[in-house]
């Protein structure tokens, strides 16, 4: 009990948690350096292992829940965020509470473990990204941006490499940045796209809802045998499209795309707009218990001075490109008062900074994930719609 009025009688602060070696920085380190000592000592055994384990899993309730719920709250960003993880590799109960506190702020867009690259991005600042590309191994690298400067690298989230079948191209995500396959356990998902490269469509590893049903064509199986593990899918599950429109006449002007994602229900959630052509009229396929939301490019404005269409990416953005766009919340023209689009709000831009350098910010409702696959659809020639 006298380790309990000591940590609650301090005083905490994201700052003197950091400078306090007794604090609650000081106390997952040391759970976590006891724990792995026992298991890497020559001498350890299994038993000191668990006897290690034990004795941080027995820490009463409540006080085990308030040192979580502190480092939780104290730690917005990476790589402070560390914290949070190493509270989970303690034990397996200290990990149980770690991830029910984590998932209890959705709304907060914090990235901690690997599942919350598929939850909704932050509601009120974006998250800035910075995607590194590697011609010669057409492989595409995601990193959460960690300073506002272009050129450090920042901390991985994900990894896609381009594959080529036939006429049709496939762009493989994991989060294994050197392992990228459908077979390993760090795939999460595709991007597959028709022969044009002018239609794409997103598939997850993991069903986006209750119910789901993974997609039957042919090519979104992740495995050409049959399904060699219960706990894997042999399927892939459709979650999103996305579509450039022709530019048949060839005027001026930069790509026209759409996307049709699924998004979880909520008051934020935006309503879908009517079907328009091949694309959304398979969107209406989607399960109306996950959602549609559609969103399009923001149109840019022709600067007379410049001669060039032109965007406000707010510094983030530092050279023209076809590739560069804004997408925003399409509204719904059918709805009274014109749904709940929002033509203003940029929910994802992407733009290029550099010869392989590229940023990537998004917000609510999408995820890391689902942004992440958009922006690949913008790599590579689309003759027909530029």
């Amino acid at each position: 009990m006298s380790l309990r009025r000591s940590f609650l009688s301090r005083k905490f602060s994201s700052k003197s948690s950091f400078r306090d070696p007794n604090g609650v920085e000081g106390i997952v380190r040391v759970a976590v350096s006891e724990v792995e000592g026992a298991s890497g000592q020559p001498g350890g055994t299994d038993g000191d292992l668990m006897q290690g384990e034990s004795s941080w899993s027995s820490m009463l309730p409540e006080l085990l829940r308030e040192i979580i719920q502190r480092v939780e709250a104290s730690e917005d960003g990476w790589p402070n965020r560390q914290n949070v993880v190493s509270c989970a590799c303690v034990c397996k109960r200290w990990r149980d509470i770690t991830k029910e506190i984590a998932r209890g702020t959705p709304h907060s867009g914090k990235i901690t473990f690997p599942s919350c690259l598929k939850q909704p991005g932050p509601s009120d600042l974006p998250h800035q990204c910075l995607i590194k590309r590697n011609k010669k191994t057409s492989t595409f690298y995601l990193y959460l941006a960690l300073t506002p400067s272009f050129t450090d690298k920042g901390k991985f989230l994900l990894a896609a490499r381009r594959y080529r079948h036939g006429a049709h191209t496939e762009y493989i995500i994991s989060l294994d940045a050197e392992e990228l396959s459908q077979g390993n356990n760090a795939y999460v998902g595709k991007l597959s796209s028709d022969f044009l490269g002018t239609n794409f469509t997103i598939y997850d590893s993991q069903p986006p809802h209750n119910g789901a049903k993974p997609s039957s064509s042919k090519s979104s199986r992740r495995f050409a045998s049959k399904q060699i593990s219960p706990q894997v899918s042999a399927g892939n599950f459709e979650v999103g499209q996305v579509s450039y429109k022709f530019n048949l006449l060839k005027s001026r002007g930069p790509r026209r795309m759409m996307c049709s994602l699924k998004c979880p229900v909520s008051e934020e959630s935006v309503t879908s707009k009517p079907c328009e052509n091949l694309m959304m009229k398979k969107s209406a396929s989607f399960s109306p218990s996950s959602g549609s939301t559609i969103l399009r490019n923001k149109a840019p404005r022709w600067h007379e001075h410049l001669q060039c269409w032109c965007l406000n990416f707010h510094g983030r953005v530092t050279v023209a490109s076809v590739k560069n766009f804004q997408l925003v919340a399409s509204i719904d023209h059918s709805q009274p008062g014109g749904g709940k689009g929002d033509e203003e709000t940029v929910l994802l831009q992407f733009g290029k900074v550099g010869d392989d350098t590229f940023t990537m910010d998004y917000r609510q409702p999408l995820s890391a994930f689902q942004a992440f696959a958009i922006c690949l659809t913008s790599f590579g020639t689309k003759l027909a719609c530029e």
